[in-house]
């Protein structure tokens, strides 16, 4: 099975266009103020305008009422919603778009429950856990407590870099691998060639 390629954490024209000269296959948009990533949904519509057919738009949302993700949702036209906060599935599913659900993986947390609580998602983001923030912290989790039976449906994220993304394919074999610090020169500004690298050793893994 080939890996999906999700590069998130995009805010400006050029770095959408080398992550897909990459070879990404979804584009992450940071719709959570505080974030070092998030992006004005203005400028996120228009990167998403010039986005070529087959390149899925994805919009982080974190506990963002209701009117926020329909107004970002009408205004930039997204591909799948992803939700990073305490959202519940009623609210996830209430939108006009699929949606996968994050969780922040610690020893404790029954990731085949929480898959079952959010029977409506596309699937799941596994995220490594730190009190207090809901994503981007570019720390690993241990890909242990993943269950293996799940992992076809599981987006990994939680530090992943062109160094480590190999032996966590060879691993977990996810659906989908999402990367943001991994490959960024400064934050919310990617680079090319580690995007390059990054998506070079997914590929050889695929």
């Amino acid at each position: 099975m080939t890996t999906r390629i999700k590069i998130c954490g995009i805010t400006c024209r050029n770095d959408a266009a080398a992550a897909v000269a990459a070879g990404a296959d979804a584009l992450g948009f940071v719709f959570y103020e505080p974030s070092s990533r998030y992006v004005d949904p203005v400028v996120a519509a228009d990167i998403i305008s010039t986005l070529p057919p087959f390149v899925t738009s994805v919009g982080l949302f974190v506990d963002a009422s209701q009117e926020q993700v329909q107004h970002v949702i009408d205004l930039a036209g997204l591909d799948l919603l992803q939700f990073h906060g305490n959202e519940t599935e009623q609210q996830c599913s209430r939108f006009s778009r699929p949606y996968i659900k994050a969780l922040r993986v610690r020893p404790g947390l029954d990731v085949e429950s929480a898959a079952a609580a959010y029977h409506t998602a596309r699937g799941l983001l596994l995220d490594a856990y730190r009190p207090g923030v809901p994503g981007g912290t570019g720390e690993v989790f241990d890909w242990g407590l993943i269950p293996q039976a799940l992992a076809g449906n599981i987006t990994l994220a939680g530090g992943l870099n062109p160094a480590n993304v190999a032996a966590a394919i060879t691993q977990v074999k996810p659906y989908a691998v999402d990367v943001s610090g991994g490959v960024e020169a400064a934050p919310g500004r990617k680079d090319t060639a580690k995007m390059c690298a990054f998506a070079a050793a997914v590929r050889a893994q695929s």
